[in-house]
């Protein structure tokens, strides 16, 4: 019996710093394991922290590209346009200038013909002052181009009536024959009378239509010079 108290004593002194000693592992290990389970969802939290930087890092990396981009666009379509208003100010300049060009040479083409031929042309329209007619207006033709066009108010019938004569056209020529019609509207009917005369050199010609009871009577005369 003294034995068998014996024994459980022994195996009593050995279980119990074993079982102590597992407590304490069970312990340690409860502790350990929560210091890693609070590091691990430590490091997942700044990891998702760090993910959602990223995200709107690239969101801005994206925005500010794309900002760029229609910066970029607006820019060069900019450009074209500036590009194209330039070449279309080059382009009226130029036309500007060779019209001017040409004017000069029309000019001194006219100038020209008046210093070696001295030819004028004239053409003149008077109505009748002891006819009561009113003229609406009155179209001049030469050569068949269009070289005149008049519209007359009350107040031009009447400087008409009192005497008055109205230069429809006025040109340095060259000699040559010349055929003039003119047109005129009278008290509402048109009437038209054409007459061919032939320009001399250092001459000026006149050619006048007077409006006389409704009709136009042409007569012609000439003056030598280029200047009367």
């Amino acid at each position: 019996m003294a034995s068998k108290r014996l024994m459980w004593a022994v195996l009593l002194a050995v279980l119990l710093p074993s079982a102590a000693r597992a407590q304490e592992d069970t312990k340690t290990y409860e502790l350990r394991r929560k210091e890693l389970t609070e590091s691990l969802q430590k490091t997942q939290s700044q990891l998702q922290e760090v993910r959602t930087q990223r995200l709107q890092l690239q969101s801005r990396i994206e925005n500010y590209l794309a900002r760029e981009m229609q910066q970029r666009a607006r820019t060069l379509a900019m450009s074209d346009e500036q590009t194209a208003l330039q070449q279309l100010d080059a382009m009226l300049l130029a036309a500007q200038n060779s019209l001017l060009e040409q004017r000069d040479r029309v000019s001194s083409l006219g100038e020209a013909v008046r210093r070696r031929t001295g030819a004028v042309l004239v053409v003149l329209l008077r109505a009748d002052s002891s006819q009561a007619q009113t003229i609406a207006n009155a179209s001049l033709d030469v050569n068949g181009s269009m070289a005149a066009a008049r519209e007359y108010t009350a107040t031009a019938n009447n400087a008409l009536r009192m005497g008055a004569v109205d230069e429809l056209y006025r040109s340095d020529v060259i000699p040559a024959n010349y055929s003039v019609k003119s047109t005129v509207r009278v008290n509402n009917l048109p009437v038209t009378q054409t007459i061919d005369i032939t320009a001399q050199p250092e001459t000026v010609t006149y050619v006048q239509f007077a409006v006389r009871n409704g009709q136009l009577v042409p007569t012609t005369w000439t003056t030598r010079g280029a200047t009367p």
